[in-house]
């Protein structure tokens, strides 16, 4: 019988967001594929050293052990447009760190997000902005990896967080914020306060950690000394009244966060510094600009305010994927 991936949490995540590959995509810019190819050949057996992701992929894999061990509830899959002797490396260096990873797909020199619906993949990470941007476009659930700082705890705990709209939620609401003014978004929002919002790119991967939730909630009924390891916030812009409207759209979907922060323009950064999430989702730049200090930062780059603004740039730029 074929393994199948359709009740599994399945995450595609790319060599740039999983592992440091800097010293790699600087030799493929200075000198090219062929000179890239013999560098990786000749570092094959020195490991690359982890990225800013490494942290949230190797918690989320740790709770597998609330399943058995041939029935995962977390399948992570390297996606890189790495060729299969280049990957190599990429390969090796999760042997080193003792990912429990065995899937890959290496395509060289092409982007391998059109597989994410074949693998029912839930995110597609990569630092990558192009290949991002476009997996977006196509309606798929990608983040870009950003040049951010890395929480690494000695504990074992997953901490996630979430920006609301454009991120779990579609951004209608965001454009009558941005088109007609802070009063008539809190108008729109109580006027609709019992009506859920529609899913945004990240809601079915919210539905997914969300029954890993439900995995630990049935563990700890059966061994109350079991500590609960993962924990979801919501670190939003809005603030009363419009809060309600978000909370009654995550009943509705069946989810409960752990934490909310409703900061009506507070800085959110501020916030994360404190709460030190392993991996936050923001679709807005800006937010993002402020929390990439303190916290591995998630780019989504959905909905219209995208669409009609620039890119940020931080003061040193994404690393690429290799070819």
């Amino acid at each position: 019988m074929a393994y199948s991936l359709d009740e599994r949490l399945v995450i595609g995540v790319a060599s740039s967001a999983l592992f440091d590959l800097a010293e790699s995509d600087q030799v493929f810019r200075r000198d090219g594929e062929e000179a890239y190819r013999r560098y990786q050949e000749n570092h094959l057996e020195d490991p690359l050293q982890p990225g800013i992701a490494f942290s949230f992929i190797r918690r989320l894999l740790s709770l597998n052990d609330l399943s058995d061990a041939d029935d995962p509830l977390v399948e992570v899959i390297v996606m890189s447009r790495n060729d299969p002797d280049t990957g190599l490396r990429v390969m090796e260096s999760i042997e080193h760190h003792d990912l429990p990873i065995t899937r890959a797909i290496f395509m060289q020199g092409r982007a391998p997000f059109a597989f994410i619906p074949t693998l029912n993949i839930s995110l597609f990470l990569s630092a990558d902005e192009s290949t991002v941007r476009s997996a977006n476009q196509q309606g798929f659930p990608a983040g870009r990896v950003l040049p951010s700082a890395t929480v690494d705890d000695d504990d074992d705990d997953l901490r996630i967080a979430f920006d609301f709209d454009g991120v779990l939620a579609d951004d209608k609401s965001e454009q009558v914020m941005q088109e007609s003014g802070l009063p008539q978004f809190h108008e729109h929002e109580m006027a609709n306060a019992v009506a859920a919002h529609d899913p945004g790119p990240l809601q079915p991967f919210l539905l997914k950690v969300a029954k890993i939730q439900a995995a630990e909630r049935d563990r700890k009924l059966d061994d109350p000394d079991y500590r609960m390891r993962l924990h979801i916030a919501l670190v939003t812009a809005r603030n009363a009244p419009s809060h309600k409207r978000a909370i009654q759209s995550l009943k509705s979907w069946g989810v409960m966060v752990n934490d909310a922060f409703f900061l009506g323009g507070i800085d959110k950064g501020a916030v994360i510094s404190v709460l030190r999430p392993h991996i936050y989702f923001d679709d807005q730049q800006g937010h993002l600009a402020s929390t990439s200090t303190s916290a591995p930062s998630v780019h989504v780059p959905f909905g219209a305010l995208n669409e009609r603004t620039e890119s940020w740039v931080p003061d040193e730029a994404a690393e690429g994927d290799g070819v």
